[in-house]
């Protein structure tokens, strides 16, 4: 039985082998070679500590180093080499990938000057009177008539498909093709049996009576198959489809607007040779700059072809510090996320503490019922108590503060909890207060019984009255014990992105920004907007320079309150 439980776990070791070998060699091969370098180093680790017997105690850490390396190591790797770049909308891809694009994407092509459109009509085979998406098209070029097939993908990224590629056949040398009636003229035909499927008259832009299934056709068709579709022939170039300028899709041949080019420039004192991109149309190279192709106009003007990913250097920082616009909405929200944070400790604390020490009350009847009914805003879900108090309480037309409490009772107008900045800020410390205080509570309690009650009867003795009891006694041995809990709340509250996003998404926003910055927005926030968010687009880079900043502002503030608190000191000694 051993024997065979030994079998079974060797045959799933050499599984678990070949499945991340594969991913690391699939990761690697699609560009990902910091994860594909971790899953790599994971596994020769993993198999070090199976196969080494030194290694034997080791083997019950497997699974903790391979999530610390898959999502902690690699997240923070993943994010300090992306503050360095670019990363954002308009540069998600590789500079290979973007030449490749501008050489192949079919949007990268142009019509000749008085290029006459193609003549076509599409068959396609009906369900019963349903039209399908089962198509070819004829074609007459030069007095010849020509059959294009279905096209079929050529190039892909991952599920995106890049270029879809048709065969354009000559009808004579096709076997089995018979056309219904036979015409040279392509409006008088209407049917085409190819073997053992019959095709039906569709759609032409210059057949009237096809009309009706114009919308089939633009997005059944044309928007599904042949948007990115090419029909090459050596006899007569590429034909693709496009908006004609009546306004009508046509077929015309197109020419690719983008090729390769080599120049030989000097560089220092050596000559060395560069790549460049050339407009076929117009014969400007193309400027390449910031992580991005410009293509030339006729006035000079710059004209964004394609971007890529490009390390920019320190560039995401110095927006910080050099751009007024960022640099003053960005220390705003830092100057409020230290108060944030430092204020939810604070008040949480404070309340909790006020209501431990209530409990800790022997004499107080009905402990039990106080202290479950103080524990419900920790176990109710902190978003379902954020929408009901921004729904509920502090609604400026609706809510249970402006409409009774402020209306009805004190005869006063409405407050501005989301328009004002204040009572924004408020707001969300009040929710935050709600939320936090039953865990500090549940803390303190704890401590507060676990001080012996003879330090409190010699106190007695020696005169001293409960304010100096609890300044001398309770409060400094509470702390011992809550000073590190206190530093790991004010770093989660630093970082603490769902209260504040869900009750008032940062806002109101400030204004004279080019950011999406809002007065209740801390840093973590405004990472969030900036990386999914933005109006001028997705900025994965700055965000991630941003983070960064966040990793060592929230380290540096905790190591030092750990060296003022002195904990851990008795763990040293």
């Amino acid at each position: 039985m051993k024997f065979f439980l030994k079998i079974i776990g060797w045959f799933f070791l050499l599984i678990f082998n070949a499945f991340l070998f594969w991913s690391v060699v699939f990761l690697f091969s699609h560009g990902l070679k910091g994860l594909s370098t971790v899953l790599l180093i994971t596994l020769l680790m993993i198999d070090f500590f199976i196969f080494n017997r030194k290694a034997y105690p080791y083997r019950y850490l497997i699974p903790a180093l391979f999530f610390l390396f898959v999502l902690v190591l690699y997240p923070i790797y993943f994010t300090i080499k992306t503050a360095f770049t670019n990363y954002g909308t308009g540069h998600l891809i590789t500079k290979e990938e973007a030449l490749y694009r501008i050489l192949t994407d079919p949007n990268f092509t142009y019509i000749k000057d008085e290029e006459k459109p193609v003549s076509y009509v599409v068959f396609c085979v009906y369900d019963g009177i349903k039209p399908t998406d089962d198509f070819l098209i004829l074609f007459k070029v030069d007095g010849k008539l020509y059959i294009g097939f279905k096209p079929l993908p050529k190039e892909r990224r991952g599920t995106e498909i890049l270029l879809s590629e048709g065969k354009l056949s000559v009808i004579e040398g096709i076997e089995h093709l018979q056309i219904v009636p036979e015409s040279e003229d392509l409006n008088e035909i209407r049917v085409i049996k190819l073997r053992d499927k019959v095709y039906k008259l569709l759609y032409s832009p210059d057949i009237p009576e096809t009309m009706k299934f114009s919308a089939f056709f633009k997005t059944a068709i044309g928007q599904k198959h042949l948007s990115k579709a090419e029909y090459v022939h050596p006899d007569i170039g590429t034909i693709a489809l496009r908006i004609a300028r009546d306004g009508k899709w046509r077929f015309f041949r197109v020419e690719r607007l983008y090729r390769l080019s080599y120049v030989e420039e000097m560089v220092g004192n050596k000559l060395k040779t560069r790549m460049i991109v050339v407009n076929n149309r117009t014969g400007r190279r193309l400027i390449e700059e910031d992580g991005a192709f410009y293509d030339i106009d006729e006035d000079g003007n710059k004209h964004f072809v394609i971007g890529y990913i490009d390390y920019v250097g320190t560039r995401n920082f110095e927006r910080i510090v050099k751009d007024p616009k960022i640099a003053g909405p960005f220390l705003k929200i830092f100057v409020w996320n230290f108060i944030w944070a430092s204020l939810s400790v604070v008040l949480t604390f404070t309340v909790g503490l006020g209501f431990a020490l209530i409990l800790n009350d022997r004499y107080l009847r009905g402990r039990v019922i106080y202290r479950t009914l103080l524990i419900i805003p920790w176990a109710v879900p902190a978003f379902i108590s954020v929408l009901v108090w921004r729904n509920g309480m502090f609604n400026e037309t609706y809510g249970v503060i402006n409409k009774f409490l402020l209306g009805r009772i004190f005869g006063l107008g409405p407050i501005k909890w989301f328009n004002d900045p204040f009572w924004a800020k408020f707001a969300c410390l009040t929710v935050n207060t709600w939320l936090g205080f039953p865990y500090m509570m549940t803390v303190s309690l704890g401590a507060l019984q676990s001080i012996p009650d003879e330090l409190y009867e010699v106190a007695s003795i020696d005169g001293a009255n409960r304010w100096q009891r609890f300044w001398r006694i309770t409060f400094p041995l509470i702390m011992t014990t809550v000073a590190p809990l206190l530093v790991g709340s004010f770093a989660f509250n630093f970082n603490n992105f769902v209260n504040i996003y869900l009750l008032t998404q940062g806002g109101p926003p400030i204004p004279n920004t080019t950011t999406p910055a809002g007065a209740t927005d801390i840093l973590i926030s405004y990472t969030y907007k900036l990386a999914f968010e933005g109006a001028r687009g997705q900025d994965f880079g700055f965000a991630s320079a941003i983070s960064v900043i966040i990793f060592f502002l929230v380290a540096g503030i905790s190591f030092v309150n750990f060296k003022i608190s002195g904990t851990f000191e008795e763990v040293r000694r």
